[in-house]
């Protein structure tokens, strides 16, 4: 009788789990055949799928290595959150309106959620403003302090969103659903318009790139540049988007987000072509030896920033999330003292503080 209760049980979990996945939106849409046909003449497309740059893959990090990883990842080891709110500058919406066309600012939701004001024009940069980066609560970790800096029905309208790529903790369903319709236009890698459109997006709002392929808009420039990761939102899908890097130019100016990336030689490539930078958003967090193909190691975030040429850079993708098993400011440490020993502009706002890319930018230490 128990094991006929325990088989029921795994029945009822699987139809429950499938009706989900078959149902849902949180897990975007698909490639048309002629999507797919265009992906297989890319260099960099292969076997159904996307590529890294030299063909880089997970060497440490199969299925079943991830799958026994499960239980520690739902763990609440001492070190992996916060043990109080984190502090937080609460952001002014009518502020936001009255923003000098001369200026560049730059606002820090929380791991990589961005807000780039640069002369003029708000650029929100993978805008997850949710509370668990999952398709469902259960299946992730809340953020860190409940409440934002600003909430999303808050924000001004914007002109420009970008996205880097379509996890969960970047590509947010009930986000996209909030701003879409206060946002003009959308800048996204291959495959992501296809989730966009399935969340009520106007494609007419949307533009695709591939790696290499600039737009200009009103005398801005954007450029979709490489990263070395990966995609996917659901059972079967890794790989079926793309996921880049981000080059924002205006009258001089010159912004650099990473997105997610391990460490590689695209970053000395980038810095070549576009920059040097005046201010680069790096990846900096949720890193693992076992990973780190696929995201970076502290040490090696301060060296993007050298590579690009930034003169200033701050670590993203930190400070909101438990998405690996390092403590939540280790990232912050680890970068600042490779910052300092590589004589490296590093700055580390607190969420919601504006920061002036033109003035003084000092490093603020109040991670601890």
């Amino acid at each position: 009788m128990i094991l006929i209760l325990v088989l029921s049980l795994v029945l009822l979990v699987v139809v429950v789990g499938f009706i989900f996945i078959k149902t849902s939106k949180e897990f975007g849409g698909k490639a048309s055949q002629e999507q797919l046909d265009r992906y297989a003449k890319l260099d960099y497309y292969s076997d159904g799928s996307f590529q890294n740059l030299d063909n880089v893959v997970m060497q440490n990090m199969g299925f079943w290595e991830a799958l026994k990883m499960m239980p520690k990842f739902f763990s609440n080891s001492p070190g992996r959150k916060p043990e109080k709110d984190l502090p937080v500058e609460l952001m002014d919406s009518v502020a936001l309106t009255q923003t000098p066309d001369t200026s560049v600012f730059v606002n820090w939701f929380g791991h990589s959620a961005i807000l780039l004001q640069l002369h003029g024009k708000k650029i929100m940069i993978d805008p997850m403003l949710g509370t668990t980066p999952a398709p469902h609560p259960t299946l992730g970790k809340n953020r860190f302090r409940p409440g934002l800096p600003l909430e999303a029905e808050q924000l001004p309208e914007l002109d420009i969103v970008l996205f880097s790529h379509d996890h969960y903790d970047h590509l947010d369903y009930g986000s996209v659903l909030k701003i879409k319709d206060k946002t003009s236009r959308f800048l996204v890698p291959l495959g992501l318009a296809n989730h966009l459109i399935l969340w009520g997006v106007d494609s007419a709002k949307i533009t695709e790139f591939e790696w290499g392929q600039s737009m200009g808009i009103d005398g801005y420039t954007f450029v979709c540049t490489p990263a070395q990761h990966f995609s996917g939102r659901g059972i079967g899908d890794r790989g079926a988007t793309l996921w880049c890097s981000w080059v924002v130019q205006h009258n001089g100016s010159s912004i650099f987000f990473s997105g997610d990336s391990g460490y590689g030689r695209h970053f000395k490539e980038i810095g070549e072509k576009y920059g040097p930078f005046d201010f680069a958003m790096l990846e900096c967090g949720q890193y693992n030896e076992k990973w780190k193909e696929i995201h970076m190691m502290p040490e090696e975030t301060a060296l993007a920033a050298k590579d690009l040429g930034a003169k200033v850079f701050m670590p993203i993708h930190w400070g909101a999330f438990t998405l690996a098993f390092h403590e939540w400011n280790e990232p912050a440490k680890r970068v600042a003292s490779e910052a300092k020993r590589l004589n490296l502009n590093l700055i580390t706002p607190i969420i919601g503080e504006t920061i002036d890319v033109e003035g003084k930018m000092e490093l603020k230490a109040w991670w601890g």
